[in-house]
């Protein structure tokens, strides 16, 4: 389930995965897979250069936002609007609490989700940016300190809320996990995961 993430830009916004059967992440308005936040993350570690910590997301951008739905709705059974409402009419939520975990695997069903985006969003290119000297992330328009965005990167190690299936993590999550703890850069080996 997303979570409210602080951004030193705009305040409290959600990030995070909002169906426990796909890898899709959102973060406000954009929608990213979970793999091309890890590898951009890996690939961002490994830079010896601060200066050189920048590089862009394809991501799937929905507005006006009415059309991401309502995810409080989808989750109860009762109202499935815009995008997240086709994805709970497909995975619906468990009906057993138990079984509120993060699928490890829901890269398999990336096909379908990305086929129930299409109607809903436009396909964008976002810059993501690294500035040790001030320090902070820039995505798109948004912006967090160092603290702000590794409670983003924990979030995703951990499988957000409700954490992931059995503790089993993919293995692009625990590629990130490795990257990062071998980074050079403030931001990554000042991390606790």
């Amino acid at each position: 389930m997303p979570l409210a993430f602080d951004s030193s830009s705009h305040g409290r916004i959600a990030f995070g995965f909002f169906n426990i059967a796909t890898d899709l992440l959102l973060l406000e308005q954009y929608f990213l897979f979970a793999d091309q936040f890890c590898a951009s993350m890996s690939n961002m570690a490994r830079t010896e250069d601060p200066a050189a910590c920048r590089g862009s997301w394809e991501v799937y951008h929905i507005a006006p936002p009415q059309q991401i739905g309502d995810l409080m709705g989808a989750i109860h059974g009762v109202r499935f609007s815009g995008f997240i409402g086709a994805v709970y009419k497909r995975f619906p939520f468990p009906s057993q609490p138990v079984d509120f975990k993060q699928h490890p695997d829901g890269h398999k069903n990336r096909q379908i989700v990305a086929a129930l985006i299409e109607p809903f969003a436009t396909r964008r290119s976002i810059s993501i940016a690294i500035r040790e000297a001030v320090p902070t992330v820039q995505i798109g328009d948004y912006r967090f300190t160092f603290e702000g965005f590794q409670a983003l990167i924990r979030y995703v190690w951990l499988g957000g809320y409700p954490r992931w299936k059995n503790e089993e993590r993919p293995a692009y999550v625990l590629q990130m996990r490795a990257d990062l703890a071998a980074s050079e850069l403030a931001l990554f080996n000042t991390i606790d995961l």
